[in-house]
């Protein structure tokens, strides 16, 4: 299953695409919202983004991905330091399913790709 992990921190990238390995997925990944852009395929079930990054954010990228429907049924993960309620509230209207907190163990991400119906 192909994901696409987001993030300007070289070191939460390198967390976060060992951690989908070991949960069995394979792993794209970007430095930016812009970067995604170019690299956001159909076949991908997931995107994990970051919220705070250079060129385009991770709302930004969220809020024009959910512009193509041919993403339409692509799952969406916010793994952010963004902690306050509105910001949460922000990236769930914007088309997040779900919204995570850095930092985050192994049991909370196993435990929301369950709640996305991604892992077992």
């Amino acid at each position: 299953m192909q994901v696409l992990v987001v993030d300007d921190s070289r070191a939460m990238r390198l967390i976060l695409t060992r951690m989908l390995h070991e949960f069995g997925f394979t792993v794209t990944e970007a430095v930016d919202g812009r970067d995604a852009l170019g690299r956001l395929r159909p076949d991908m079930r997931l995107v994990l983004v970051d919220w705070n990054m250079p060129e385009m954010n991770g709302l930004e990228f969220v809020q024009q991905m959910r512009r193509d429907a041919q993403y339409a049924g692509t799952k969406v993960m916010m793994v952010t330091t963004e902690t306050e309620m509105g910001q949460v509230t922000r990236a769930l209207e914007a088309g997040a399913q779900e919204y995570v907190m850095k930092p985050f163990t192994r049991e909370v991400m196993l435990d929301k790709l369950r709640v996305l119906g991604l892992a077992a």
